[in-house]
């Protein structure tokens, strides 16, 4: 997407800098908290999409240059761990662990009835922004498996009739 630049004479471009998006101005803040200092990218990283929902491609440049890294060691960062999302998250991001104790109650066909229920794969977002649908691995309440996350808030013994019971009233919540 090109920036239109104003001009000041035909032949003399007003070479102002673009302003920065929101995103950007988040990502400086932080990056400045943590003394700009390169070994505190992770925490970096996570403050930011906690401030923002997301890391936005747009954003990496910005962090490399505060962090004085190449955008590929960002990049890389940003791309090795699943916790970091790249797109802005659903309303609501319902976690649904695929560890060994879940598996074995039966977590692969929640998944699947997730998957058609709110018609977003594992680790994307629904068409109309709803949900986001993220697979973990482990929750820590094994002796309730198979088990979700949605916000703050752990659900046990989840089957897809009570998955649809939980999504029910997260609808209601929204509509309220």
């Amino acid at each position: 997407m090109a920036k239109k630049v104003a001009r000041t004479t035909d032949s003399e471009p007003n070479l102002a800098p673009p302003v920065p998006t929101p995103a950007e101005v988040a990502a400086l803040a932080v990056c400045a908290r943590h003394g700009n200092k390169p070994s505190e990218l992770m925490e970096i990283l996570h403050e930011l999409q906690h401030q923002v929902g997301y890391i936005p491609e747009h954003v990496l440049p910005v962090l490399a240059r505060a962090l004085n890294l190449s955008r590929a060691e960002v990049h890389g960062v940003v791309t090795f761990y699943h916790d970091f999302r790249r797109e802005p998250p659903g309303r609501h991001v319902i976690k649904i662990c695929r560890a060994e104790a879940c598996q074995s109650m039966g977590t692969e066909q929640l998944c699947q009835h997730a998957e058609r229920k709110l018609g977003a794969p594992l680790g994307t977002t629904s068409k109309d922004g709803a949900y986001s649908v993220e697979a973990v691995y482990c929750l820590g309440n094994c002796a309730l498996s198979p088990a979700i996350l949605i916000g703050d808030k752990l659900y046990g013994k989840v089957d897809p009739k009570r998955f649809d019971d939980i999504v029910a009233g997260l609808n209601k919540e929204t509509a309220a």
